[in-house]
């Protein structure tokens, strides 16, 4: 449908398609799918958040086993640990000791840290030299700015509002994918506890375009080819999809997860902190539920996120849905099982 639609961002990054297959940290983003989706000219990216350096060096040489055509990485840019006291850990334990218990899970030992080392994990994207690197949560400090640069990396944050868009801009971004409202996982918000504006796809990319000149990207709701081409219509140069991946033969989703995609009546979603502390939008599920009217045993970002990571873990393993984070837009209709570079080949 798009075919031979070229953009500043897709020549930049030598791309066939103005399409980056969302990275999708903790499973879905799979070594296959980052190769399979670069291969057939989108950009392919490693959710990388979660994983340690050694682990995120490991899954590029394994991507590069597979192909020489560009991917992308990305890691959450990181902020002041939070303070979470003794208290806030005790209470926080007893309100979900019931569902430890029904998973089989002991008491944990709760300690910081909370989240990986970012200079760390950062460090190995120099080492790595993707053709693109994209950070979520805020600004990318200058002195991080500068290494990437040296090393001919395209950066490319992330903004929930025109603001966040233009500070962006400033601070040496190269490309910003505006997410949207509708868009599934974590929403970029720079502030952890800040309100969410909740602007749209469309009206985040129409304020944007006034205030920021480096290319756009749209995020949210974003299915079909004919929302791939009312985007770029609008005034992105490039999309980003996730949802419409999550059940692609290459994609690592866990079968629970795949099969409450799967079910049309099942994908309503919601934006919802309880299962890391930040706003994310999600498939509803009983943990969401229940722990929405317990508030007061939500520890802040990143703290909620290790928290409720040992119950996810073996909610997937015993093929439950039940305590997964079910990260989905919004977008509706069906979801494609087969090779990713089918999908693109319709989409694109």
């Amino acid at each position: 449908m798009n075919r031979n639609i070229e953009s500043e961002f897709s020549r930049k990054l030598d791309l066939k398609h103005p399409l980056i297959v969302a990275p999708m940290a903790g499973g879905p983003s799979s070594v296959e799918l980052v190769a399979e989706t670069s291969i057939a000219g989108a950009l392919g990216s490693i959710g990388a958040a979660y994983s340690q350096p050694a682990a995120i060096e490991e899954f590029a040489a394994k991507v590069r086993q597979r192909t020489d055509c560009p991917f992308a990485v990305n890691l959450f840019v990181p902020h002041p640990t939070p303070r979470v006291t003794a208290r806030q850990i005790e209470h926080a334990i007893a309100q979900t000791a019931p569902y430890r218990s029904e998973l089989g899970l002991p008491t944990p030992e709760f300690t910081e840290p909370y989240e990986g080392d970012f200079d760390a994990q950062f460090d190995a994207v120099l080492r790595i030299r993707p053709a693109a690197f994209s950070f979520v949560f805020g600004l990318l400090p200058p002195d991080y700015v500068r290494a990437a640069r040296k090393e001919k990396i395209v950066l490319i944050g992330t903004a929930t509002t025109p603001e966040e868009a233009a500070a962006l801009e400033d601070s040496g971004a190269d490309a910003v994918v505006l997410q949207g409202i509708e868009a599934g996982g974590h929403r970029g918000i720079f502030d952890a506890g800040g309100v969410d504006e909740e602007i749209n796809a469309f009206d985040l990319l129409k304020a944007s375009r006034v205030k920021v000149r480096i290319p756009l990207i749209a995020a949210g709701g974003i299915m079909t080819s004919s929302d791939v081409r009312r985007a770029l219509q609008a005034g992105a140069q490039a999309v980003q999809m996730g949802t419409a991946f999550l059940v692609c033969e290459e994609a690592g989703t866990s079968a629970p997860y795949k099969q409450k995609l799967l079910d049309a009546a099942g994908r309503t979603t919601k934006t919802t902190r309880v299962f890391s502390g930040r706003l994310a939008r999600g498939i509803e599920n009983r943990f969401m539920h229940e722990m929405e009217t317990r508030a007061s045993a939500i520890l802040p970002f990143p703290a909620q996120n290790k928290f409720t990571r040992d119950m996810r873990g073996a909610s997937a393993a015993k093929g439950s849905a039940d305590f997964l984070s079910l990260w989905s837009g919004t977008g509706q209709g069906d979801l494609w099982r087969g090779p990713a570079r089918e999908l693109i080949a319709r989409l694109c």
